[in-house]
């Protein structure tokens, strides 16, 4: 059976590159239709961003009621239960999708469910249970994102080694757990493990945790993770993991010593692949390289009328890029003339305590690049605020541009980074200046103060702190 539809935008993929762009398609007048095999809300809203936050919050909670003693509060027998924990989160990701359902069915947006193949510039087919639906459209964005990647010699088998959809599911606490890679996703279900009771090591084949970030902040969070008794093993090179009943040996080698851990659990949390296969890029002459769909400034591939946005293009992985890049590409197929997008300007963050937020550049890139530059820090130890909320560990970092003073780097690790970093954001934005910043009357007593102080540090300025 087939039917056939036409529409001004079709969107592949309905994560938060897809959903976004689907949405503000129908706001600039398009009729639009977004197709996906499984719920809205893709990887992020089903599998990542949403419910790991809520896993997060559960284990912070736990970890804080533990030590209630020091906020003069008394809790007896703490404990908790992982199902009930795995529950709320499950449930919290079901209310967010059934956001985006309701917000595509407001938009009247046709949402089609299958798996999509491009036949044409301007055509797209749809197989869903023995029925196929013929799409005639105009334009076409790919948002299909990606999946787990695997290492050489780990073969993920969903019990015993695991990918972080697993690790969101697990009801039994593993005694021993083993996460291969220190980025984001390994470091925040280290964290969450490890608050829980799980004896956790960290195998990391570069020479710190969260690579990406500042080489401060990195030793930083290495500090307070070993301090609750997490293993972290550096420039550590993975060379199997072999399950043996309910157990995992990992083999690895560090400085060319070969070594071996056992685990009850393995988390592979070494990147990601993006998902173009079935598609039919080939056909319709849409040109890739290494990490996905290759594009222009404007989302466009190598095909004018197909454009591709979101994790499927590559790096930086993350969600909030994902939207602004479908709204971007929305935006620039109705001839609005958008903006390029800033990916300088991007904020990471990393959701394990202490928390990591960070924008621009990092001290090491601004060496290797030559760049003339001033720096402001400022300890969470000399924070009221800080102090008095129990969690003084960590600073915040900036880096200005020393000719013209504009701030090129923010760094925070330490309590609420990830909610702190957007002043940072949309004052690199504005190229402000330390002595800007550091001027602005930040409210007190304030986590952000931090940054006001950071910002007078660069000019020898700094009221507080030693």
């Amino acid at each position: 059976m087939e039917q056939s539809i036409k529409v001004n935008v079709t969107v592949i993929g309905a994560g938060p590159g897809g959903y976004v762009a689907a949405i503000r398609a129908s706001q600039l007048g398009m009729k639009t239709a977004i197709v996906e095999k499984d719920r809205p809300g893709g990887l992020c809203l089903n599998w990542g961003c949403i419910p790991s936050k809520a896993l997060l919050k559960s284990a912070e909670l736990y970890e804080k009621l533990k030590k209630g003693g020091t906020f003069g509060l008394k809790a007896d027998n703490v404990s908790y239960d992982l199902a009930a924990i795995v529950d709320r989160s499950r449930g919290i990701s079901e209310r967010i999708v059934n956001g985006v359902e309701y917000l595509l069915k407001k938009y009247k947006i046709q949402h089609i469910k299958g798996a999509a193949g491009i036949v044409s510039p301007k055509e797209v087919r749809v197989e869903t249970e023995g029925k196929t639906t013929g799409i005639q459209t105009d334009h076409i964005i790919i948002a299909t994102g990606t999946h787990p990647r695997d290492l050489p010699g780990i073969r993920r088998d969903g019990e015993r080694i695991i990918s972080s959809k697993e690790a969101m599911l697990l009801k039994t606490l593993p005694k021993r757990l083993v996460v291969v890679g220190a980025g984001a996703i390994g470091m925040e279900f280290a964290y969450y493990y490890s608050c829980l009771g799980s004896e956790v090591t960290i195998l990391e084949a570069l020479d710190r945790v969260l690579p990406v970030e500042d080489d401060e902040v990195s030793a930083e969070v290495a500090k307070s993770f070993k301090r609750r008794g997490v293993k972290i093993e550096t420039g550590a090179r993975v060379s199997s993991a072999v399950r043996n009943g309910e157990e995992v040996k990992i083999e690895y080698e560090v400085g060319g010593a070969k070594k071996t851990i056992t685990a009850d659990v393995t988390l592979a949390a070494v990147g990601v692949i993006a998902n173009t296969d079935g598609l039919g890029l080939e056909k319709v002459g849409i040109k890739t390289y290494k990490n996905g769909i290759s594009v222009n400034e404007h989302m466009q591939t190598s095909v004018p009328t197909i454009y591709a946005i979101g994790d499927v293009i590559g790096p930086p992985w993350l969600a909030h890029v994902a939207s602004a890049e479908g709204v971007h590409a929305v935006e620039h197929m109705a001839g609005k003339n958008p903006h390029r997008i800033d990916y300088n300007s991007v904020p990471g963050c990393t959701y394990c305590k202490p928390e990591v937020a960070s924008v621009g550049y990092t001290e090491r890139r601004a060496k290797e690049e030559k760049i003339e530059y001033t720096l402001g820090k400022f300890s969470f130890r000399a924070s009221g605020r800080a102090i008095a909320a129990g969690d003084a560990d960590g600073f915040v970092k900036l880096i200005f541009e020393k000719k013209y003073g504009g701030l090129i780097g923010a760094h925070i690790v330490g309590g609420e980074a990830t909610e702190m970093i957007h002043e940072l954001v949309l004052a690199k934005n504005l190229e402000a200046t330390a002595e800007e910043i550091g001027k602005t009357i930040h409210a007190h007593p304030t986590l952000g103060e931090s940054i006001m102080e950071a910002a007078l540090d660069s000019i020898g300025e700094r009221i507080h702190g030693a």
